[in-house]
């Protein structure tokens, strides 16, 4: 049995993003008998404030002396000051995506993120990623032994296949709504397919008000208020429905660790448009769904076009889509995956 203290800039309850990750994988190292502490790191992140160095610092000095620390990436500069601590102990990152590489942050930021994650990652003593694009980068460009990587993908739910709407084409979109996700890109290619029969449900919490408040006045300057809902942060029943009625999955992310919803997509049988940031296609097959250059408008809606008015192709692949998502391992089997890259 291992003894695990799990830092997390907190929530872990939040819903989307990468802390989805880490409440799965707390919960099936539980179930499998492993002690799992959950320490939530107070403070900004991954731009780490004063809050966020105190909020680190004191969960680090609370770890019991046989307790593995396993930080989450997205609040590892928080330990920017602890760097020598973290060498001199077993202690292990998850990171979804280096920090440095989101690109909304500043040219300065990113650099300044990049100084610092270039300086932590290679004192873990292990680091664990969501995606092979990500391990590859972090021996590229931030100077982790790869011998010291290891590559667990997230697990997915078991979910009833998705039956569709009546009309139409309802499409869903999940992600925070950052600039990061690309939902302007999704807004402005669907706003040139105004003769088509479509509607979109965005799911995500507005983590960052100004662009949330840009994208309401984008979907109305185009034109498709009417058939764009905002849904905010949706849970349980309401996701359920909303996942129950789509006929297409879309994110025109510019960057991703992985793409669990795109994963979860696929496990329902939608098919699914996606944009290539990061590992973001990566699941995706020419059979499961399109793929758009990052940023590209034209050709995301192009693509898009064909998916939504050509329904026998949406059903050939939500077929395809269907038979993909079975085959995607489920939680249990990524805790114990996450176990053995702990040693235990």
């Amino acid at each position: 049995m291992l003894r695990i203290a799990f830092h997390v800039p907190g929530p872990i309850a939040a819903v989307t993003g990468g802390t989805g990750y880490d409440r799965a994988i707390v919960a099936g190292l539980r179930a499998a008998g492993h002690a799992v502490a959950v320490s939530e790191l107070a403070g900004r992140h991954p731009l780490a404030d004063g809050a966020a160095q105190a909020s680190a610092a004191a969960a680090w000095r609370a770890l019991p002396d046989d307790a593995l620390p396993v930080i989450d990436g997205s609040g590892l500069a928080a330990y920017a000051p602890l760097g020598d601590a973290l060498a001199a102990r077993r202690t292990v990152g998850l990171i979804h995506h280096p920090t440095a590489l989101e690109p909304e942050h500043g040219a300065a930021t990113r650099a300044a993120l990049h100084a610092t994650e270039r300086r932590l990652l290679p004192l873990l003593a292990r680091v664990i990623v969501t995606s092979e694009t990500t391990a590859a980068r972090l021996v590229s460009e931030f100077g982790v032994d790869a011998g010291r990587i290891a590559v667990v993908v997230p697990g997915t739910a078991a979910a009833p296949r998705s039956q569709g709407s009546a009309t139409g084409c309802a499409i869903l979109s999940i992600g925070v709504l950052t600039p990061r996700k690309g939902h302007d890109t999704l807004l402005a290619a669907l706003a040139l397919l105004p003769d088509l029969d479509w509607r979109l449900s965005i799911v995500g919490p507005p983590r960052d008000a100004a662009h949330a408040a840009a994208l309401v006045s984008l979907a109305e300057t185009r034109g498709i208020a009417a058939r764009v809902h905002f849904v905010g942060e949706a849970v349980g029943e309401t996701l359920d429905r909303l996942w129950q009625n789509a006929d297409l999955f879309a994110l025109a992310t510019r960057y991703e660790g992985y793409g669990m919803a795109i994963a979860e997509a696929l496990k329902r049988g939608l098919p699914v448009a996606v944009t290539e940031g990061g590992a973001a296609a990566a699941l995706v097959s020419p059979q499961t769904g399109i793929v758009a250059p990052v940023g590209d408008v034209a050709a995301l809606s192009r693509a898009m076009r064909r998916l939504i008015y050509d329904t026998a192709l949406r059903r050939d692949m939500s077929d395809a889509a269907w038979q993909a998502g079975q085959k995607l391992p489920d939680w249990t089997q990524q805790a114990a995956r996450f176990a053995e890259a702990l040693g235990g």
